[in-house]
């Protein structure tokens, strides 16, 4: 449905002497085109559009422009016309009140969120004496984001939430979690399970959603992920140089409880966070930058190794699978060879035992400890009990029929066994949404020479919940925090792509020059 219409701006041509560059890098560097390139191919994709369903036009409704959109960026005071480029031939039109709330609002709730996240993550409790007795810190801080986020939310866009298909399913799956309680094998057991960690995970999710509105703002808590995985990798390294292996005898384990105590659940967080390092490199301008990024990156894989969680491997590969394929996509025979290549490389020189460890996937025999069997023995288990219970079992009670009154190891049975079939399929939204609608905005960027940002983000955010999917085939995740960070990112990206090309579509459709009025996609 259109929005309000803005006042008038003009078109003009690129400024003298701009010269554009053409043809692109072998890392998928999209290619900046000729002014008048790039409005027939934004005009061609405009009209293209209307063959688009009216499904996904409602949910992302909008096309790339003619314009150079690196020069047109959501920040925290507005928009801002830097950057060189078509775009510094356009007059923008001032920012009504309306839509500068829709960009800026949640100033303080961000500020909350930004410091929940921070104490999430770091745990400030355990590292510093003088704080051992707080312990309560991170729920204070998350009440006092929702008191602050509700009236904001009010003001800003008048409702208590924006509902996305990601949201939607997100409070569908809470819906089923609080009806299966009554019905639950053990009710006081799916209380628990509902109340301690998944509602707050709910609650928070929520507010990310309506909070990241800008570039600043999404790539502020993405950095806060990537400081504490390169820590907890440096612990593990540490402990591993050390011989120091808390876990069967020969796996390092960090001791900071919460959410990374297990090594498996601390790989996990790395492969969510690794791809986004490489990408936030690859879009870096300063050399600087890019350097401590890429570093980063390869600590934390470092740290995904010494944790030798096979899980965690799996998660790599499929995060390679998908940066090699789309930001190699000029030369993607010769990325994947050269990506192959240094993946052997890195396994057999990986430490210790971590092959035989990673072929125990294949070959159970081969697990000193037997845990392969015992999860194999648990998947079974949980496949029959979803087979039984339609409705699920209720939200944490699978390891009351557990083998060894286990969980299930696995976040997709997890929900499907508790929590029933429709929110197993829910479940699966949350992950696949993104994914697809990511997708169909990378790939406009990239037709319309936009090496921005957004272009490598939307990339690296997608290699995120894809290593995500793979690697919580092996961890019961499904309600904690670890995918809805980054499922939060990608639809705080859609909302920025939307409020920076909405207001240019049409010009895009219409590059013959004079005033053209532009209105909301």
């Amino acid at each position: 449905m259109s929005g309000p219409r803005t006042p008038n701006s003009t078109f003009s041509a690129p400024p003298p002497g701009k010269k554009a560059r053409s043809g692109a890098t072998a890392l998928g560097t999209p290619s900046v085109r000729p002014p008048e390139k790039k409005q027939a191919l934004a005009k061609s994709t405009f009209e293209n559009s209307k063959s688009v369903t009216a499904h996904e036009a409602a949910e992302m409704p909008l096309e790339p422009s003619a314009l150079d959109p690196g020069a047109i960026r959501g920040t925290d005071s507005g928009i801002s016309s830097e950057g060189s480029g078509p775009v510094a031939g356009i007059e923008l039109a001032p920012i009504s009140r309306e839509n500068w709330l829709r960009r800026n609002g949640h100033t303080v709730t961000y500020a909350g969120i930004f410091l929940f996240t921070l104490i999430l993550y770091f745990r400030p409790y355990e590292l510093i004496p003088a704080l051992s007795g707080f312990n309560s810190m991170a729920l204070i801080v998350a009440v006092a984001t929702l008191l602050i986020y509700i009236p904001s939310q009010l003001t800003a866009d008048g409702n208590l939430t924006a509902l996305p298909i990601e949201v939607k399913c997100v409070l569908f799956i809470t819906a089923s979690a609080l009806l299966t309680i009554p019905i639950a094998l053990d009710p006081s057991l799916a209380w628990a399970t509902f109340n301690d960690t998944f509602i707050k995970v709910v609650l928070i999710f929520i507010v990310m959603v309506n909070t990241l509105r800008t570039e600043r703002r999404i790539k502020g808590l993405m950095w806060l992920g990537i400081a504490v995985g390169i820590m907890l990798s440096f612990q593990a390294i540490d402990l591993y140089m050390k011989v120091v292996f808390h876990t069967e005898g020969y796996r390092v384990s960090i001791d900071f409880g919460g959410m990374f105590g297990n090594p498996n659940d601390m790989s996990v967080h790395l492969v969510i966070f690794i791809p986004i390092a490489l990408t936030l490199g690859a879009a870096a301008r300063n050399w600087l930058i890019k350097g401590t990024f890429f570093a980063g990156a390869g600590v934390m894989i470092i740290g995904c190794l010494v944790a030798q969680s096979r899980g965690a491997f799996l998660g790599l590969i499929a995060v390679a699978a998908v940066l090699v394929w789309k930001l190699g996509r000029q030369q993607r025979l010769r990325t994947m060879l050269i990506a192959s290549a240094v993946g052997l490389s890195i396994i057999l020189l990986a430490p210790g035992n971590y092959g035989i460890r990673i072929l125990s996937i294949f070959i159970p025999s081969l697990d000193p400890v037997g845990s392969a069997s015992q999860r194999t023995e648990l998947l079974i288990r949980s496949i029959v009990v979803t087979l039984r219970n339609p409705m699920g079992i209720g939200i944490g009670n699978f390891e009351i029929v557990g083998v060894f009154n286990l969980g299930t190891h696995n976040a997709f049975t997890q929900v499907s066994s508790e929590l029933g079939w429709l929110a197993f399929l829910a479940y699966l939204i949350i992950l696949l949404s993104p994914i697809r609608k990511l997708d169909v905005m990378e790939r406009r960027l990239f037709l319309t020479g936009d090496p921005s940002w957004l272009y490598y983000l939307s990339i690296g955010v997608q290699a995120s919940i894809a290593g995500y999917f793979v690697s919580s085939f092996f961890a019961s995740l499904a309600y904690n925090w670890y995918v809805y960070y980054p499922v939060a990112y990608a639809i705080g990206m859609r909302r920025i792509y939307q409020l920076e090309y909405e207001r240019t579509s049409e010009a895009a459709a219409d590059p013959g020059g004079g005033a053209l009025e532009v209105q909301h996609a």
